[in-house]
């Protein structure tokens, strides 16, 4: 990931849109990837959220390992951050959401009641990393399409209200990345699980990194998804080998590794590859 201008203004933007747009809020619903619940977390957060409360939500835990995500979430909630697994494309935890922001909030609540305040919905703000399923996770608690999704990074670009109910109102936000990876493998996890555009990272590294952990996690499964043998067959040559198995050839009989990588990432982005989690619990 060194020396890639991939920090583009719409991101600045984005983290002022969110430090403006916090004093409306009363609780943040933080999203990470559950296949990278470390990695996939601004260290900027803490920062920007202070004291407001929060909870983290491990989305797409059908893609990630479950013990994992199960760790994680209690490591979480050990931390004092109330922690739920959810997968918003199927719905899979998405009803427990709103009796957590309840929870969270009961304080505020009681607050109201003794000033004699008739409550409003609560409001939360859904904060997270590009391509993480804000947006989808908004669609599914409102049971319709209300906001812009897809499958790439930066799509949703303003402040998007979303009424839940007659309790709750999501602010929908920008994901927001930050300007630097400390550590590369940050970068690779990131760019593995789409949070960082294809466009401007190395496709072969990535799936080649990609490659390496389901070696060491799945051995069996490059096997049968490939026909590869990565105790016999040399690690430069790992995407020519699913480039023969896939048939992408160039003129010349050439294989196609910048195809061949497309089709790892693909494949891995898709849970076809198994469930993996990329980041390693403590």
């Amino acid at each position: 990931m060194s020396g890639i201008q991939w920090y583009p203004g719409h991101m600045t933007r984005a983290r002022r849109q969110v430090e403006a747009d916090l004093a409306k809020v009363d609780l943040a619903l933080e999203l990470v990837d559950a296949r990278v619940p470390v990695s996939s977390r601004n260290p900027d957060i803490d920062r920007i959220l202070g004291q407001k409360p929060r909870i983290i939500l491990l989305n797409k835990s059908d893609l990630a390992h479950p013990a994992a995500t199960q760790k994680f979430a209690e490591s979480f909630r050990s931390r004092g951050i109330p922690a739920l697994s959810v997968d918003a494309a199927s719905g899979e935890g998405v009803k427990a959401i709103a009796p957590a922001v309840e929870q969270a909030l009961q304080q505020l609540l009681q607050r109201w009641q003794q000033r004699g305040m008739r409550p409003r919905p609560f409001r939360a703000m859904v904060l997270g990393i590009p391509n993480v399923g804000k947006s989808s996770l908004i669609n599914r608690l409102a049971g319709r399409r209300r906001t812009v999704t897809a499958d790439r990074p930066g799509v949703t670009r303003g402040p998007q209200w979303v009424s839940i109910g007659q309790k709750l109102e999501l602010l929908d936000t920008p994901g927001i990345l930050w300007p630097k990876f400390e550590d590369p493998t940050v970068g690779l996890k990131l760019s593995a699980t789409g949070a960082v555009s294809d466009l401007v990272v190395d496709v072969q590294h990535v799936a080649s990194y990609i490659l390496q952990a389901i070696r060491d996690k799945a051995i069996e499964t490059l096997q049968e998804r490939y026909s590869l043998n990565v105790l016999e067959v040399p690690e430069a040559s790992w995407l020519d080998a699913v480039a023969k198995r896939r048939g992408f050839l160039l003129s010349g009989g050439v294989y196609d590794r910048e195809k061949a990588a497309i089709q790892v990432l693909g494949d891995f982005r898709a849970g076809k590859l198994g469930r993996f989690t990329l980041d390693e619990t403590e």
